[in-house]
C-alpha cells in the first residue's frame, strides 16, 4: 500500500510543472489570438478572373469573311475610257447647269459621264416643272430628274422635301403623315426610295477618306414585337445581347464624320461587317487608331482586315517548324474602354491598350488633348436616339423589323454628315461679316462633318440631296464647256 505522503509529493510536482509551462503556453496581450501562417493558404473557392488582358499572340487561321474574299476573287471592273469633250457650239449658252445630269441611253461613249459638254437643255413643255435634256451624242431626250428621287413624282417637290425633312429630324412616320395630311402608306414608299438613294450616295461619297482615329460602338434598340408585350422586360434585357437589333456605328472623332452604320446582332460576324465597311471607305494608306468598348469580337474583326502572315521564330533546333500566325500590321493601334456595371449603373472604367504601346497611343491622342475614350461615338448615339424615331426610348414609333430601322438610319446618316452643321466644328472668320437687319455681325463659319473631313466645300440642302445623281463610277474634275 502506497503511503499518502507520496501522493502529496506528486501533486506538488505537478503544480510546479504547470506554473513553469503556463507562461509559454498562454498568449500575450499584444500577440494575436490566432497567428497568421507565414504563407497564405490557397482558397478553395472560385478563382477570380484577371482583368488585365493577355498579350495578343496572333491567330492560327485568318478570320473568314465572305465579302473580302468575293472582292479579292472578283475585282471591280475599271470604268471605260474617258471620251473627248464635245466641241463648243455658236449657240447661246444655257443658264441651266448641265454638268450633273447623266445620259441614260446605252451604247454611246458619253453614257455615265458628267460635264463633257454633250447635254443641252430645252424649255418647259406644256408648262411642266422639269425641263427635258437632249444628248448631242445619241440625239436622245430625258427629263432632268432622271436618276433622282423626284423622278416620276406628280406631287409638289417642296412637299416631298418637307416630309422627308421631318423624318430626318426624328418625327415618326404616322405623325408626319398627320402633319402633312397624307396617307402613311404614301409616306412609307418615299422613305424607302429615299433610303435606297442615300445608301447609294453614301457608298459613292465616302471614299478615300483620311482619318487618324476611329471609334466603334453598339447601341441597342427595341422592335415593336418587344414593346407589344410578347416578352417581359427582364427577358428582353437578357435577349438584347444575342438578339437582333443592335445599331453599330463607326465615327471619326476629329471631324465627327459617320463612317458606317449597320443594324444587326451583337456578334463577331456583325463586327466584321462594320469593320469591312470602314476599311472600304478609308484610304489604302490610312491606318487610324481604333477605340471601342470591351466587346471580344472587335479585336479579331480589326486584325482580320489589317493583318498579315508572320512566321514565328523557331525555339528548338529539332522538330517541325511552327505554323505562321496572322498578326496585325506594324503600327496598328487599338484601345478599349471597358465599363463595369452594377445594377445598370457604371461603377468603374478601365482603359486597355490591346495593340501597340500606351506611349504611342497617348502620343496620338495628345495631338487633340484627349485620352483613351469613346465619348464621341456615344454622343452621336444620343443624337441618333433623338433624331431617329425607331431608336428612341419609350416611343410608339418602333419599326416592325430591321429593314424599317435601316431606312431611317440611312436618312440620319446623310443628314448628319452633309446637311446639319455642328457647333463644335465651326471655324472663325478672318473678318466679321455684317448680317441683314439689326442683328450682330457674323463671326463664325458653319461647318458640317463632310466639310471638316475635306469631302465637300458646302453645306448641302435636303433638296440638293434628293436631286443628286449618283454616277456609276468616280468622275474626274473637268472644266465644263
Amino acid at each position: 500500500m502506497i503511503p499518502h505522503s507520496v501522493y502529496y509529493q506528486l501533486a506538488i510536482l505537478g503544480l510546479l510543472w504547470l506554473c513553469v509551462m503556463l507562461p509559454y503556453a498562454w498568449p500575450s496581450r499584444g500577440a494575436p489570438l490566432y497567428p497568421r501562417p507565414a504563407e497564405p493558404v490557397p482558397s478553395l473557392g472560385k478563382r477570380r478572373r484577371a482583368h488585365a488582358p493577355t498579350p495578343f499572340e496572333g491567330l492560327t487561321h485568318k478570320p473568314h469573311w465572305a465579302a473580302c474574299e468575293h472582292e479579292a476573287t472578283h475585282p471591280t471592273v475599271p470604268p471605260p475610257g474617258r471620251p473627248a469633250p464635245m466641241p463648243p457650239t455658236k449657240r447661246r449658252p444655257r443658264a441651266l447647269d448641265t454638268s450633273q445630269p447623266l445620259c441614260p441611253h446605252a451604247g454611246w461613249d458619253y453614257q455615265g459621264w458628267l460635264g463633257w459638254g454633250h447635254l443641252r437643255a430645252n424649255g418647259h413643255p406644256s408648262g411642266g416643272l422639269w425641263r427635258p435634256l437632249s444628248c448631242r451624242a445619241c440625239q436622245g431626250y430625258f427629263l432632268e430628274t432622271h436618276g433622282t428621287l423626284l423622278h416620276g413624282k406628280r406631287l409638289s417637290v417642296e412637299r416631298i422635301v418637307r416630309v422627308l425633312a421631318c423624318l430626318a429630324e426624328g418625327l415618326g412616320l404616322r405623325a408626319t403623315a398627320r402633319v402633312f395630311e397624307v396617307d402613311p402608306n404614301t409616306v412609307l414608299p418615299w422613305l424607302v426610295e429615299a433610303a435606297e438613294h442615300l445608301q447609294a450616295f453614301t457608298s459613292s461619297f465616302l471614299c478615300d477618306v483620311h482619318v487618324t482615329q476611329v471609334q466603334l460602338d453598339e447601341l441597342y434598340a427595341v422592335l415593336r414585337g418587344v414593346k407589344d408585350g410578347e416578352i417581359s422586360t427582364a427577358h428582353a434585357l437578357q435577349r438584347l445581347e444575342p438578339a437582333r437589333p443592335w445599331v453599330w456605328t463607326a465615327i471619326d472623332p476629329v471631324s465627327k464624320l459617320l463612317l458606317a452604320m449597320e443594324v444587326g446582332a451583337r456578334t463577331w460576324e456583325m463586327a466584321q461587317r462594320v469593320v469591312h465597311q470602314v476599311a472600304r471607305r478609308l484610304a489604302s494608306t490610312c491606318m487610324p487608331l481604333g477605340s471601342s468598348d470591351g466587346f471580344k469580337g472587335s479585336l479579331p474583326a480589326i486584325v482580320g482586315h489589317v493583318g498579315l502572315w508572320v512566321p514565328p521564330e523557331r525555339r528548338h533546333d529539332k522538330g517541325p517548324w511552327p505554323k505562321p500566325r496572322w498578326l496585325p500590321r506594324p503600327g496598328l493601334l487599338y484601345a478599349q474602354v471597358v465599363k463595369q456595371y452594377r445594377r445598370r449603373r457604371v461603377v468603374g472604367v478601365q482603359h486597355r491598350v490591346v495593340l501597340g504601346t500606351r506611349e504611342v497611343v497617348e502620343h496620338v491622342l495628345a495631338a487633340c488633348g484627349w485620352t483613351i475614350n469613346t465619348s464621341f461615338v456615344e454622343r452621336r448615339n444620343l443624337d441618333m436616339r433623338q433624331r431617329v424615331a425607331a431608336v428612341g426610348r419609350r416611343v410608339n414609333a418602333l419599326c416592325q423589323g430591321d429593314d424599317g430601322m435601316q431606312h431611317q438610319l440611312a436618312v440620319f446618316h446623310v443628314s448628319d454628315n452633309c446637311v446639319l452643321p455642328h457647333a463644335s466644328l465651326r471655324q472663325p472668320l478672318p473678318v466679321a461679316q455684317l448680317t441683314h437687319g439689326s442683328g450682330s455681325v457674323k463671326r463664325w463659319q458653319s461647318c458640317t462633318p463632310a466639310m471638316a473631313a475635306g469631302l465637300t466645300d458646302q453645306i448641302w440642302s435636303l433638296r440638293e440631296m434628293w436631286l443628286f445623281r449618283i454616277p456609276p463610277w468616280p468622275q474626274p474634275h473637268v472644266h465644263v464647256l
